[in-house]
This record gives structure tokens, C-alpha cells and sequence, in this order.
């Protein structure tokens, strides 16, 4: 029970400095990477018009989800965050997506009742402030099982803010929310540093419970990167590192606004290549930043870092990064999708 808590070498993947080594252990370096997924957080945003959708995306003449599933393998839907998924639109989203790639699959965050206080842009979140309700389970579950009796959804993402911090009556909180949710595979993001413990690692491997491994701004006691590893599912999270605004409550998709380096990729690609080596199954990467389309960007330069060769990018995201061209196969824009539903 959580109460008695106290408080490889061989080819190296190609980069911008052209290295070029031997591929003895190439086939274990392409296993590792196919169990790895890369995505981005979402795919609704009116800032991607003109720089990743082409113009039959933005005229609606082809649904994001159908377009996104031609580059990735993997979207987190973020709108669950803020309201119930519509088992309609699961399950419509779900056949888009398939219609296109059939090995494609969601993650879904948690409706934000059940993590965070009402008003937690102006208190700390905690288990006595946090209020969901029997409504808000049973809308959630009938969307989470949408995406899941399409075969779909990959795992269920629990994400408490910074102030839910690591105390006994959260810990009573977190394990119970756990238990509700059972049926899922179930990964908690936790963003105080506090969790960073061997008894968390240690209840969360007894549990099943994937812990999700974040990029954040290194702000107060915020969590610092990791490579944790506590279920059969890996999970990163890319949120950027814009220290000037991630606490503007006048603008929140200003935080977001940030493009990782290449050499910040590489980093990440040596904790994702870890995890994914001690992750059973899939290891799911996905990218926050989501400011003019960065996190898609980011994501297709990951996928080149960990798969070793060129990847299929769209038009008009390379034509608003030329820095990616050395990276992607272009496909052009216009080209015929799938009108399914």
C-alpha cells in the first residue's frame, strides 16, 4: 500500500555530421526502433493550417487524423484532456486512421476531472481538491472503449499537474483512480520530483503502471528528465523547453512554443533507445511542443534519428522548415486520401 510511503554501438544513426559506422548491429538497433512509436500530442490546431495541413486538409476535404496517420504511427488525442471523447468520434477517428495505416494507434488522456482541481490555474491540485464524478466515468470509459473495441487504443495517459505532489493522501488518490481504470493500460504523468523515488518505481512496477518520462523547463522542484521503466509500455513526453513562458496563464500555447535542437533530439534518442530495450512492448514518444507545428517537426527528425534513414514528410511542413529536407522524402501535397466516412 502506497500510505506507508515515506515522504550500443554498432551503425550509429545518421545525423547533421554525416558519421558514418559499421552496421554489425543494425538488426537489433531496426528491432528496437519498431517497437517505437512517435507522434505528436493532438492534431487540432488552427496554427498547423498552411504549415503542416496542406490545403485539402484545412478545406476539409480530408480529416487530420486520415493525413497525420500517412507520417505517424501514433497521435495522443489532447481533447480528451478537456472533454469527453464521443464514442462516435472514436470510433470514427479510429477507421480513419486505419483506413490509411493499418498498424496505426491512440493514446488518450484523461478527462482533466478526474487530475485536476477545478481551479487549478489558481490552487494546487490535490486529491481534496480534485472533484470527478460518476458522470464523468462512465462518459470517460465509453470513449476510452471507442478507440479500444476498434483494436486502437494503445494506452490511457493519467497527467497530474507540478502542484500534485507526493504525499500519502495523493498516493491514496492515485492508487485508487488505478484501480478504476484497471481494463486500460494505464500510464501516470507526474511532474514534481517528489514521484521520483524507488517506491514509486517500485508500486508502479507492482501495479503495471507505465510512469511517463518528460522534457519540461527545469523550474523549482519540477521534474528532471528520466528513463523509467515500470510496465510492459514505455512513454515520453516532449513538452519543450520555453522557461521565458511556461507559466503565462495570459497565453498558454505559448509555452509550447519550442524547437528542439538536433543535439537535444540525440539525447533524448539514447533515453528512448533504453527504454524501449527494457519496455516489453511498444514505447510511445510524443511531442507537446505544439507551437506552428514544431512537435511534427521534431517527431519526423526523431523517427530519422532512431530508424536511421530518411522518412516521409509532407510538403508543406518542409516547406516552412528547408532544415528537415536533409532528413524526409517529400510527398507533395495534393496527393489522393482515403474518403472513408
Amino acid at each position: 500500500m502506497w500510505l506507508c510511503w515515506p515522504a550500443a554501438r554498432g551503425q550509429d544513426y545518421p545525423r547533421r555530421t554525416g558519421s558514418v559506422l559499421t552496421c554489425e548491429h543494425l538488426p537489433r538497433r531496426m528491432e528496437i526502433a519498431s517497437r517505437i512509436r512517435i507522434g505528436t500530442a493532438g492534431w487540432s490546431y488552427k496554427d498547423w493550417d498552411g504549415i503542416l495541413y496542406p490545403p485539402e486538409v484545412t478545406r476539409k476535404k480530408v480529416h487530420p487524423v486520415e493525413f497525420m496517420a500517412r507520417f505517424f504511427d501514433v497521435i495522443e488525442i489532447n481533447t480528451s484532456f478537456y472533454g469527453h471523447i464521443r464514442p462516435e468520434l472514436g470510433r470514427f477517428w479510429a477507421r480513419k486512421a486505419a483506413a490509411v495505416n493499418p498498424d496505426f494507434l491512440f493514446t488518450a488522456k484523461l478527462h482533466r476531472s478526474f487530475t485536476h482541481s477545478p481551479l487549478a490555474v489558481t490552487e494546487p491540485t490535490s486529491a481534496a481538491s480534485i472533484r470527478p464524478n460518476d458522470e464523468d466515468e462512465r462518459l470517460a470509459r465509453e470513449g476510452l472503449e471507442s478507440l479500444a473495441s476498434e483494436g486502437k487504443l494503445g494506452a490511457l495517459l493519467i497527467q497530474f499537474p507540478v502542484s500534485f505532489k507526493n504525499t500519502s493522501l495523493n498516493r491514496e488518490y492515485l492508487e485508487q483512480l488505478l484501480r478504476q481504470f484497471i481494463e486500460y493500460p494505464r500510464v501516470v504523468e507526474v511532474r514534481h520530483e517528489s514521484w521520483d523515488n524507488p517506491e514509486t518505481i517500485a508500486e508502479f512496477m507492482r501495479q503495471n503502471v507505465g510512469f511517463c518520462n518528460i522534457d519540461q523547463p527545469q523550474l523549482g522542484r519540477s521534474l528532471a528528465p528520466t528513463e523509467h521503466v515500470t510496465s510492459s509500455i514505455g512513454y515520453v513526453r516532449l513538452h519543450g523547453r520555453n522557461y521565458a513562458q511556461w507559466f503565462d496563464s495570459d497565453n498558454r500555447d505559448d509555452r509550447y512554443n519550442y524547437l528542439y535542437k538536433l543535439q537535444e533530439l540525440q539525447k533524448w534518442k539514447e533515453k528512448i533507445e533504453a527504454i524501449s530495450q527494457r519496455a516489453a512492448g511498444s514505447t510511445y514518444v510524443i511531442a507537446n511542443n505544439h507551437f506552428q507545428a514544431k512537435a511534427a517537426v521534431n517527431a519526423l527528425e526523431l523517427r530519422h534519428l532512431l530508424y536511421g534513414k530518411k522518412v516521409l514528410a509532407p510538403e508543406s511542413l518542409v516547406r516552412h522548415y528547408p532544415e528537415l529536407r536533409e532528413m524526409v522524402e517529400i510527398e507533395e501535397d495534393g496527393r489522393s486520401y482515403s474518403l472513408l466516412g
